[in-house]
């Protein structure tokens, strides 16, 4: 395990205030970039705690007892995130991811889910909502959420070896317990459900065949995730990055692999499928995701906004400043003035860090720590 930890540097008071405008942006759902990007999926990030302190994430030696946490009442109210939502879903929206930090740590959970599944897109349609969790609470949670509206949950795990598993963890919180919130969230119908697994060269990369041949044919979707320069804490380095053709080369010298087509417009994942005898998708036996943030930037195609849990909203996972909405919501703006800023935020965006990555020049000590951390805003 790597102990390279840079100190945090609190990005959450770099903000962007945002204007009201003077110029309506009629919502017709059909809202793009300034790359012609449109806007179709919102992470809401419920809660900046966690239980865990993974080390690519929250790591313990910033993270620790005296780290000051936001206070409950700058955290956005249920009703204020699904007002926000509603005027998201009226410039195209169709998406909702619940994150964190560990969603489940927010209290009455299950209030927020079944105000944002009332909510339909501009098509009539009900909202696609799920939500990323380190399933440590969810098999006492699963059936609540379910019953709430929650259609899917994506859970993070990171190797089945216990001590591994453990270690990255650092809490020492066991994989039995995610498993068991894995069958609970099957058996309550909580699916398709993913499971994400950050790899990192040299520390868990020996578990990719042993997570693939454990969720084969389970109708779980096993994802793994390079491992990514989000945030200034967990002291990232490119020679712990383990390429995705790499993960694919190594599962398919054991499991036959097959490519698959993208299951929407903006997936982030390359779909590879278990082959049968002739090279055919097995179905039965299910598929995988890469996502290649790192070797193979998908910025072209991001439809993503994200929200913070005290209302700030950013463009991008790897961005510096976010716009602060909270003044609008608490300050009188209309329904329609809220709507009308998103729309220029929207609108004025251009980041595609990712595709850049490589042309940057090398940033010089300190420069990295202006992004926001993952822990903030989510994956």
């Amino acid at each position: 395990m790597s102990d390279r930890v840079i100190p945090l540097v609190d990005q959450r008071s770099r903000v962007r205030p945002v204007a009201l405008s003077n110029e309506p942006h009629p919502a017709t759902g059909h809202l793009l970039d300034a790359l012609s990007r449109p806007l179709r999926d919102l992470r809401i990030s419920v809660t900046d705690r966690c239980n865990f302190r993974c080390s690519y994430c929250m790591p313990k030696e910033v993270f620790d007892k005296d780290y000051p946490y936001l206070p409950h009442s700058a955290l956005l109210s249920f009703e204020e995130i699904t007002r926000l939502t509603r005027q998201f879903v009226s410039h195209g929206v169709q998406k909702i991811r619940l994150t964190g930090g560990e969603p489940l740590l927010r209290k009455h959970i299950e209030r927020l889910i079944e105000q944002l599944a009332a909510l339909r897109t501009v098509d009539g349609q009900p909202l696609d909502i799920t939500l990323t969790t380190n399933g440590s609470l969810l098999e006492r949670k699963a059936q609540a959420l379910k019953d709430a509206g929650l259609q899917r949950v994506t859970v993070s795990l990171d190797g089945l070896d216990d001590a591994v598993f453990r270690a990255m963890n650092d809490v020492d919180f066991p994989v039995r317990d995610v498993l068991r919130g894995i069958d609970a969230a099957l058996a309550a119908g909580l699916g398709p459900i993913k499971v994400n697994m950050v790899v990192k060269r040299g520390t868990n990369d020996h578990e990719i065949l042993p997570m693939a041949r454990h969720f084969s044919g389970t109708g779980v979707v096993l994802r793994f995730i390079e491992y990514m320069d989000v945030g200034a804490t967990n002291g990232w380095r490119m020679d712990e990055v383990l390429p995705s053709v790499e993960v694919v080369r190594r599962i398919a010298s054991e499991l036959p692999l097959v490519q698959l087509d993208p299951s929407a417009p903006g997936e982030t994942a390359e779909r590879w499928g278990y082959a049968d005898a002739l090279g055919r998708h097995d179905a039965a036996a299910g598929e995988i995701g890469v996502i290649s943030s790192v070797t193979q930037a998908f910025c072209g195609s991001c439809n993503r906004a994200r929200l913070s849990t005290e209302g700030k909203l950013y463009l991008c996972l790897f961005a510096s400043e976010g716009h602060d909405l909270r003044p609008l919501l608490r300050g009188g703006a209309s329904d329609e003035q809220i709507a009308d800023a998103l729309a220029g935020i929207w609108q004025g965006r251009s980041d595609r860090y990712s595709e850049l990555r490589a042309s940057l020049p090398p940033e010089a000590p300190g420069e990295g720590r202006r992004r926001v951390e993952m822990s903030y805003i989510g994956g």
